[in-house]
């Protein structure tokens, strides 16, 4: 007889259920990244002209295409979406409960 794993529910984050030491930064490091590869590929750029935009080497460029999150800060990040031609909008709202949370929203 096949044995049947257990489930688990997600929390959905998946840094936080890895246990990451900043699950929610983390997170949002991976969000900016995929919309920066996003922006990247919809003005159809080459990784080249994407460096020259982003004021980095083409090494780079295909390390965040990848998604890989070191060596990028969330304000980095921010800064090449807007060398992209992208408005991002930081929004602060105070919370009367429990812990503050960092999300990335686009619209």
């Amino acid at each position: 007889m096949k044995k049947t794993a257990a489930v688990h529910r997600g929390s959905g984050n998946v840094f936080e259920d890895l246990g990451t030491s900043a699950p929610d930064e983390d997170l949002a490091k991976a969000e900016l990244v995929a919309r920066v590869a996003q922006t990247i590929s919809a003005r159809g750029l080459t990784q080249s002209a994407a460096a020259r935009m982003l004021g980095i080497d083409q090494p780079k460029v295909s390390a965040l295409v990848r998604g890989r999150l070191a060596g990028f800060s969330i304000e980095r990040l921010m800064r090449f979406l807007a060398a992209l031609g992208s408005d991002v909008d930081i929004v602060v709202r105070a919370r009367t409960r429990g812990r503050g949370r960092l999300r990335v929203a686009s619209a």
